[in-house]
């Protein structure tokens, strides 16, 4: 069961990559090819370089991707490994980098992936399908005390204490194998003014675990270290976050290279031998029309920061 995946934030992206016809580009989050369709039609000489660590989405973005197939390498790989993927491929800078963070629209609507709070699937979330932990492996076998720091941590979810015991309580009956099984639990745990909320009750652990099943925080301060090294001069990074902790993370990476000084305030000069190398194209982030929203709802919460090497 698939479903159309709708690139957020996509004139806004191509803007903020100022492409040349002529230039090195990279989709680090390829997908299923919406953003790369418009880079690759902009090129002539140039060169788009699309990652993703997903087979699937690997396969049908090359067929999207096909008419423009001799400007195009596709690389199934994580992208924490930006810097040996260009190594490999002999490029040493980029003239424009762009990650999406969002989970792509197939891989919600797909149930057997196991993302989806809303359908009954095995507990997987796994975006590489080679990679061995899975959801089940977490919900069943992490410590009380790790689930429950994850959601909090990484979902923000303030009834983590509650959910994390709940679950430890249930598995201890039997294995939580299916995700509305975990939904349940996660229900069970939460008093009953948070059931009425707009939010789906179980949405933020879903995206906990998801985030610690693929190890997304690490692989994206990895990445972020090497994008903005492997920028050209004049080169931008456009990333898109969808929760406040990623977007809080790209901010950091940004603002250490463009405000990194150690010195104290009342120093005349800098002398700990910081030297900017980046600088925000976008104070705050930007966020999506009146009319994107209408059109893709899932965009909602999608924030895009840019940022320049110098």
């Amino acid at each position: 069961m698939g479903g159309v995946h709708v690139p957020v934030l996509l004139q806004e992206c191509i803007e903020g990559l100022r492409l040349r016809p002529d230039g090195i580009y990279v989709d680090g989050t390829l997908g299923r090819g919406g953003h790369s369709a418009v880079i690759a039609e902009k090129l002539t000489t140039g060169r788009l370089i699309g990652i993703d660590r997903d087979q699937a989405a690997i396969d049908e973005a090359g067929e999207r991707l096909r008419p423009w197939a001799d400007r195009v390498t596709l690389v199934r790989d994580n992208f924490r490994n930006l810097g040996a993927i260009l190594d490999g491929l002999g490029i040493q800078k980029a003239d424009g980098m762009l990650f999406d963070l969002g989970v792509s629209s197939p891989q919600l609507d797909d149930p057997s992936r196991g993302f989806s709070y809303m359908a009954d699937a095995p507990l997987d979330m796994r975006m590489d399908k080679q990679d061995t932990l899975t959801a089940y492996e977490l919900v069943n076998s992490w410590e009380e005390a790790e689930l429950r720091r994850i959601f909090f941590e990484y979902g923000e979810e303030r009834y983590s204490g509650r959910i994390a015991g709940a679950i430890a309580r249930r598995r201890a009956e039997k294995p939580i194998e299916t995700t509305l099984e975990l939904v349940d639990v996660i229900k069970s745990a939460m008093p009953a003014a948070a059931l009425r909320e707009k939010q789906h009750p179980a949405k933020r652990c879903f995206q906990a675990i998801r985030i610690a099943v693929n190890d997304e925080l690490g692989a994206l301060r990895d990445m972020l270290d090497t994008a903005l090294d492997r920028l050209a001069p004049g080169g931008r990074l456009c990333v898109i976050s969808f929760h406040s902790l990623e977007d809080r993370i790209v901010k950091s990476a940004i603002r250490a290279r463009e405000n990194g000084c150690t010195c104290p305030p009342d120093f005349p000069v800098c002398v700990c031998g910081f030297k900017k190398t980046v600088e925000s194209v976008t104070r705050k982030p930007i966020t999506p029309s009146e009319r994107e929203l209408e059109e893709n709802p899932r965009s909602r919460s999608a924030k895009l920061r840019i940022a320049q090497r110098l």
